[in-house]
């Protein structure tokens, strides 16, 4: 259970966080950077969904990826250690698993791509274009922090690594949002295809 009964503390003017085990870092780590590009993300699959238009059986895959997105940055935001009073929620190689059948079941009655494609169509589509691009930026952001901390347990509260489950969900992720995008224009006369020189008679031919 989470009880928010106050929105400021006033702990973070001093330019520190706390992490998921009450240790406390620096507002410019790797970590937050990468948790909070998660947080952007699920922000716009909540603009996405609220947009409209999208089918109930998408809606309800993109909830399921909010509440996981959640639990992305709960695991992000938590230090790997080798023992822990509480087991912390992590992101498990299933959910990776979930998000590739997620993408072989709606990218199976699409129409092959024969170009790449703009960003466009439904409110829905675009707005699912758009998370997906700030997912794959999280995707980035959790290398860094990988990278700046490795993905080994710690001996010591706050001297842990980064689960690297995270950053594989990230980019399976992105693959989804993609299959999805194009799912919502369907009914909408399909996907808005990239013209090379924006279809200008001088234009290469491709």
């Amino acid at each position: 259970m989470v009880n928010l009964t106050r929105i400021y503390t006033r702990t973070g003017d001093d330019g520190t966080t706390a992490l998921g085990d009450f240790s406390r870092t620096s507002k410019t780590d790797a970590r937050l950077a990468a948790y909070a590009d998660v947080n952007e993300a699920n922000a716009v699959l909540g603009v996405a969904l609220a947009s409209g238009g999208l089918s109930e059986d998408v809606r309800t895959v993109l909830l399921r990826v909010q509440n996981d997105l959640f639990d992305v940055g709960a695991d992000l935001c938590t230090p790997l250690q080798q023992t822990y009073e509480f087991e912390p929620l992590r992101v498990k190689e299933a959910w990776v698993s979930e998000l590739e059948a997620d993408c072989d079941r709606y990218l199976e009655p699409l129409e092959k791509l024969r170009s790449f494609i703009l960003p466009g169509g439904t409110a829905g589509s675009a707005y699912l274009h758009q998370a997906l691009t700030v997912v794959r930026r999280a995707e980035r952001s959790t290398w860094a922090a990988i990278d700046a901390y490795g993905t080994d347990p710690g001996t010591t509260r706050g001297e842990g690594g980064v689960n690297p489950t995270t950053a594989r969900y990230l980019n399976r992720l992105s693959d989804l949002l993609f299959v999805l995008a194009r799912t919502a224009n369907v009914d909408a006369g399909g996907d808005v295809l990239w013209k090379p020189g924006g279809g200008r008679d001088d234009a290469p031919e491709r």
